[in-house]
């Protein structure tokens, strides 16, 4: 069945949901950096991506942080809320990294003495210029109470996901976070965090050794980008050790595909040594009674 496409952009597709006020999130297997300039497509890394993200929205749904995530739908689809994307991406930085570092000639791995909050202009076309707070209120891409709320929701993710982290081995280096406007049944408009949460979007070093687990391994080709991401997924437990969760999917769908269909006698016979009650009611004869 072809589905609307809403949009498409680097690392993902939105299509028409399946009901009013929703939307298909499709994550790519594209890997960009240096705004498109660089570009591979890494075989399961939108599967990792949308594992990872889905694990983190509900784990801040369930501290009460309002996000679009409704529910997972594939391996490689999420259902979200539809909403008014904010133009305003907000970065916070808990350790010198990246631009930050080349931007102000201080060393990668500096410890900032608190969360640091940057605003970027949310343009492809422009290259994602850097802001201030008076642009965003100047331009109206934000009113003053939505701008303290998309901040005060970004310390409160970044003080959760820190310390998710960092149980996990790993250190939150900094991220990036979209949010987006929507109306609740009481046509009341809130804020809320949209996108997604995946090592496209944040920089995960290793606590122990330093190692670079985000896209900084395909930026600066320091190694596979799919090992980096698949080894987050298992330290947060949405993999399994050693396994490539698409691959095993896929492998399981195959066998059941390929499996030789039973006699009807002995499916029967089966479902006796199984306990399965008939259901109620006269069956003709040689029909196979519906699946419960």
């Amino acid at each position: 069945m072809s589905r609307r496409k809403l949009y498409e952009g680097k690392g993902k597709i939105l299509y028409e949901g399946p009901d009013p006020g929703t939307i298909i999130q499709h994550f790519k297997d594209d890997a960009t950096a240096f705004n498109g300039k660089k570009h591979a497509v890494i075989q399961g890394k939108g599967v990792l991506n949308n594992r990872i993200s889905e694990f983190i929205f509900v784990c801040l749904e369930e501290i009460g942080i309002p996000t679009h995530f409704i529910k997972t739908l594939n391996m490689r689809e999420q259902l979200v809320k539809a909403c008014e994307i904010i133009p305003v991406e907000m970065v916070i930085r808990n350790v010198t990294a990246g631009s930050m570092s080349e931007r102000f000639g201080v060393e990668e791995g500096m410890l900032l003495p608190r969360p640091l909050i940057e605003f970027y202009l949310k343009s492809d076309k422009l290259n994602d210029p850097m802001i201030t707070e008076e642009h965003v209120l100047s331009f109206d891409w934000a009113l003053v109470e939505e701008l303290d709320e998309m901040k005060r929701v970004a310390l409160r993710v970044n003080d959760f996901l820190s310390g998710l982290f960092l149980a996990a081995g790993i250190k939150l280096v900094d991220m990036k976070l979209e949010f987006g406007r929507v109306y609740d049944e009481e046509g009341n408009l809130y804020i809320l965090l949209a996108d997604e949460i995946s090592p496209d979007c944040c920089r995960l070093w290793d606590i122990e050794t330093g190692e670079k687990l985000d896209k900084d391994r395909f930026r600066r080709d320091l190694g596979s980008l799919e090992e980096g991401y698949r080894e987050v997924a298992r330290r947060l437990g949405v993999l399994e050790d050693n396994v490539t969760e698409e691959s095993a999917f896929l492998k399981k769908l195959e066998e059941r595909r390929n499996q030789p269909t039973a006699p009807q006698s002995e499916k029967a016979e089966a479902a006796k040594k199984k306990g399965v009650k008939k259901p109620a009611g006269k069956a003709s004869p040689g029909k196979k009674p519906e699946k419960e």
